[in-house]
């Protein structure tokens, strides 16, 4: 169905079937397109990057495809040695291989008769390439680097932080929505205000709060500070401004508890701006960075992103594994978007968020 509604979308044009496509057509598909590469086109290189050499990553002028020198088994040689398609002096273009190198000046011999040596300038020659994909960036920091650790707690921190983060905050846009007491509206100005505060200057009194609480290098210090976000408790709260009335005080007339019409019918009847608050509360808390930095000191806590700096040293960069542990980083996220957006825009439309 979806396949023929594309089918039908693609092959419409204006004024009807069988009619021209107008300018107007190509441009929008022209944008569009563009759109596509400029959103996607990133994203494709990151992940060929990330199967390519540390070496193949270091070159310019850079590849799209990952691709290695070929290696040649050369006769009285103990090891595979790399291949070169060389410039003859004649005008000619050889395959040798290198035997070593002085300088400027490498000693390259054919594969098929190694006795004969060429001495050939550096510039007059360039490696012989094929496609392949380096695997092993995946897998060595999976078996070396404890990165399944740092996975397990980054699951940890996101799946209890985001159960948390829901009751929460929605346990506060029910009072906010729901009953009336004097200062509401100050409380719910006092809640969009912290909105306007960045992390960086509430870093370091909620560092001394934890500290005191003894909670330093647990994974509970990154996540009981942000289980009330201010972003939820708004959003929770415009949605839960839509619902009927009468239906909460019907359920209080057949003495229903505050407790039971909050579990029973407030958080049933929120399930599409939950669902909102949560698709939120995963990507934040996984791609979260500075405060598990500022909590985090021993490498058995450590969660995923603060993993990926490890890679990262004062000599040298592992762009290799750092490009293919920031894939395995977006993929439960990217799924978690691509199976729940559509909660999305129907729950940003339902609560007036902009």
């Amino acid at each position: 169905m979806a396949a023929g509604k594309l089918r039908t979308l693609l092959t419409s044009r204006r004024g009807g079937a069988g009619a021209p496509m107008h300018w107007t057509d190509v441009a929008a598909y022209a944008y569009l397109a563009l759109g596509v590469v400029l959103m996607f086109g990133p994203v494709a290189w990151l992940v060929l990057s990330s199967f390519k050499t540390q070496s193949a990553l270091l070159e310019f002028p850079p590849s799209l495809l990952p691709t290695a020198q070929v290696e040649v088994s050369v006769a009285g040689q103990p090891n595979p040695l790399p291949l070169f398609r060389v410039r003859m002096p004649d005008g000619t273009s050889r395959e040798l291989v290198q035997i070593r190198r002085v300088g400027l000046v490498a000693q390259m011999a054919d594969p098929a008769d190694p006795t004969q040596i060429v001495r050939v300038p550096v510039a007059e020659r360039e490696p012989v390439r094929r496609t392949a994909f380096a695997v092993s960036n995946y897998t060595e920091p999976l078996e070396r680097f404890a990165f399944l650790r740092y996975l397990s707690n980054s699951l940890f921190v996101t799946v209890v932080a985001t159960v948390l983060t829901l009751i929460v905050n929605s346990m506060a846009a029910y009072a906010l929505a729901v009953y009336e007491f004097r200062g509401k509206n100050a409380a719910m100005l006092a809640v969009i205000g912290t909105l306007m505060i960045p992390i960086t200057i509430i870093l370091v009194p909620v560092y001394l709060v934890v500290t005191q609480l003894g909670l330093v290098n647990s994974l509970w210090a990154v996540i009981l500070p942000g289980a009330a976000t201010p972003t939820g408790v708004f959003l929770l709260r415009q949605y839960m401004l839509t619902l009927p009335k009468d239906l909460i005080e019907a359920a209080r007339m057949d003495k229903a508890s505050e407790w039971q019409i909050y579990r029973r019918i407030v958080l049933p009847l929120s399930l599409p701006a939950l669902a909102v608050l949560a698709i939120f509360s995963i990507m934040w808390r996984w791609n979260e960075f500075l405060w598990p930095l500022a909590v985090l000191t021993k490498t058995e806590s450590y969660t995923l992103q603060i993993g990926l700096a490890a890679f990262q040293g004062e000599l040298q960069t592992q762009w290799h594994y750092l490009l293919a542990m920031t894939v395995v980083t977006l993929v439960p996220v990217s799924l978690v978007f691509v199976f729940l957006q559509r909660f999305i825009t129907t729950g940003i439309g339902s609560t007036g968020m902009k």
